[in-house]
């Protein structure tokens, strides 16, 4: 499923010449599903997939897929409001296979919500952890019966809020740090249901959440001073960290979460 392959470019003398090699997937004949995959992250690894070969499904709050400013014609789409369990349960039902469910649907409250309310708290939580615990449940048959070698995967979406205080959005950091730990109990209660449940921990990524803090000196100088590659991430850094852990290549790796942060959790 995953193989590297040599490149060459024409040097000047006409003659080929070898460039870095890469890393592909193949994921032909899979089925994935990606929640919150109209942008950001979601959206750059709903974009691997599909150029690994797979059949993506993508969720998102809007009517369609034609609502959204950023291309999402290639991929099946489905609305769903994560913190509404019979949607859940409804898309699921509709979906008739799956092989890899990537958990990645989540927000903060722009706009204004004090998640330090307890209201706001609490819809944090409903939105950024019990929805991804209800997405897995109502996936759960259909993972289980997956033929992909390896066995089927869920993948969740923690943060380096799981792991440091960020008073801002305390309910997110919740939130978050209930991922690693549900990723933790999923990935032991589902070994014998052919299911590997993993997570992905990014550093500072560039997407429509974080794009407020760019260019704010006293938000984004601490980040930048702490991480030792010097630079945010993108979402095409986190894709394929997504893609090897879902691969054969990971078969003995389940309950874990990689952090992909650019030494962030370590500098």
């Amino acid at each position: 499923m995953a193989a590297p392959t040599d490149r060459f470019d024409e040097g000047t003398t006409g003659e080929a010449v070898s460039t870095k090699k890469r890393i592909t997937f193949d994921y032909s004949g899979t089925r994935v599903l990606v929640t919150g995959g109209s942008s950001g992250i979601g959206r750059g690894i709903a974009g691997a997939f599909a150029d690994a070969g797979a059949h993506v499904i993508v969720t998102g709050r809007k009517a369609a897929a034609a609502d959204y400013d950023t291309d999402i014609g290639g991929f099946e789409y489905h609305q769903l409001e994560v913190t509404e369990g019979a949607q859940a349960e409804a898309l699921a039902a509709g979906l008739g296979t799956l092989d890899v469910l990537v958990n990645n649907a989540g927000a903060t409250f722009p706009g204004g919500r004090d998640e330090w309310e307890p209201d706001a708290f609490e819809d944090s939580l409903r939105i950024n952890l019990v929805g991804a615990f209800r997405m897995a449940q109502a996936c759960k048959a259909m993972l289980s019966a997956s033929s992909m070698e390896g066995g089927a995967s869920v993948i969740n979406l923690a943060s380096m809020s799981s792991y440091f205080a960020v008073p801002m959005v305390p309910g997110y950091g919740a939130a978050k740090a209930g991922i690693v730990q549900m990723t933790k109990n999923l990935a032991v209660s589902w070994v014998g249901e052919n299911i590997r449940v993993n997570a992905i921990a990014p550093g500072l990524i560039e997407s429509n959440m974080t794009s407020a803090m760019k260019g704010i000196e006293e938000l984004e100088k601490p980040q930048m001073d702490r991480t030792p590659m010097g630079r945010w991430g993108t979402p095409q850094d986190i894709a394929p960290a997504v893609l090897f852990l879902v691969s054969p290549a990971a078969a003995y790796i389940t309950g874990q979460t990689l952090a992909v942060d650019g030494g962030f959790s370590v500098g």
